[in-house]
């Protein structure tokens, strides 16, 4: 990025459905918080949940934004997110393409 004290970040996590992924990303890409959001479809997760296995479908979403504005997007997703205890959870990617990163700088700023 143009910033280096702005760096990239990934911010992972879950939904049961589709539905409520898209209104989530929608909800940051249109508050410029993220520049763009992935949403994969047809994830199974397997945990324990309460005492008890859980295999349930889910829905993954990978959203790319910066340092500046994650908490901000967190803030955002943890509002929004249908899910009592969701996974949000920020990566910091060790490198990223320059032209890639400038937009995502440009969208979020």
């Amino acid at each position: 990025m143009s910033d280096p004290n702005d760096p990239l970040r990934l911010i992972y996590t879950t939904f049961a459905t589709r539905y409520d992924a898209e209104r989530c990303g929608r909800a940051l890409v249109e508050r410029r918080l993220a520049a763009c959001v992935n949403i994969f479809p047809g994830m199974t997760s397997i945990y324990e949940w309460q005492g008890s296995l859980a295999c349930e479908d889910e829905v993954a979403m990978i959203v790319k934004t910066r340092l500046a504005v994650v908490q901000a997007a967190v803030e955002v997703l943890q509002g929004l997110h249908p899910y009592d205890t969701p996974a949000i959870i920020v990566l910091a990617p060790e490198t990223a393409n320059h032209p890639y990163s400038a937009w995502v700088e440009a969208q979020t700023g």
